[in-house]
């Protein structure tokens, strides 16, 4: 398995009291698989992805990732494994303003060791002909799709979205998802999108279900309809 997860748990303290945000959450997931992380807001799903990430750290389970344990990585072996081995999309695209679109994908391709060329994943998200703008003058859209470039170009072996379409318009979602879609087969990216949009569950090849924190269903999806299907 490429991803495993065993008795993931996590809680936060507000004041004085304990808010569990994930109880002991436990699944595997195969190499180069479009999953979805299906649930309603505050179920966990940011959290897990974050772990996932080596961004927030659990407070007991184990996280394997290409044969890695990644839950008890420190945190310098935490940035080597973001580095090499993830791509990033968030709902508000996170860019560098002050950094042409050319200039954010290219900065975080030298972070790899085994990037791809900024050019081709530009014209791949059909951005190439903005290169030399900056992210405050393109679209929602059009700054997801940079922010997608940016991921991708590093070559990770997994891409973690968390709401990458909850900023935008359905026509623009539709765009990223075919996006995803694409890299997914083209590349044999491993990517988890974290959602509340039931119909974007329909495009993984398992869906996992998020409630209060616990996994409540984990099923396969034998027939996953293309992203241009999707409609909501």
């Amino acid at each position: 398995m490429f991803i495993e997860v065993s008795n993931l748990k996590k809680s936060y303290s507000v004041g004085n009291t304990k808010v569990d945000v994930l109880r002991g959450i436990t699944f595997a997931l195969e190499k180069g698989g479009f999953y979805v992380l299906l649930g309603p807001s505050g179920s966990g799903k940011t959290t897990l992805i974050n772990i996932l990430g080596g961004i927030d750290t659990a407070d007991s389970g184990r996280v394997i990732v290409d044969g890695e344990e990644i839950t008890a990585l420190n945190q310098k072996s935490l940035t080597n494994y973001r580095r090499k081995k993830l791509g990033f999309i968030f709902q508000f695209y996170n860019l560098v303003n002050s950094l042409t679109v050319y200039e954010n994908v290219l900065s975080t391709k030298c972070l790899s060791e085994d990037g791809l060329d900024p050019q081709d994943i530009l014209k791949t998200v059909d951005m190439w002909e903005h290169r030399e703008k900056f992210p405050f003058e393109l679209s929602g859209g059009e700054q997801q799709r940079v922010a997608i470039a940016r991921a991708v170009v590093k070559n990770p072996a997994l891409i973690l979205c968390d709401e990458p379409t909850g900023a935008l318009d359905f026509e623009n979602a539709k765009k990223v998802l075919e996006l995803l879609e694409n890299i997914n087969k083209s590349y044999g990216t491993t990517i988890i999108i974290a959602t509340h949009n039931i119909a974007i569950s329909k495009m993984a090849h398992k869906i996992m279900k998020l409630r209060s924190g616990e996994l409540t269903e984990f099923i396969g999806n034998p027939s996953p309809i293309s992203a241009e299907e999707v409609i909501w």
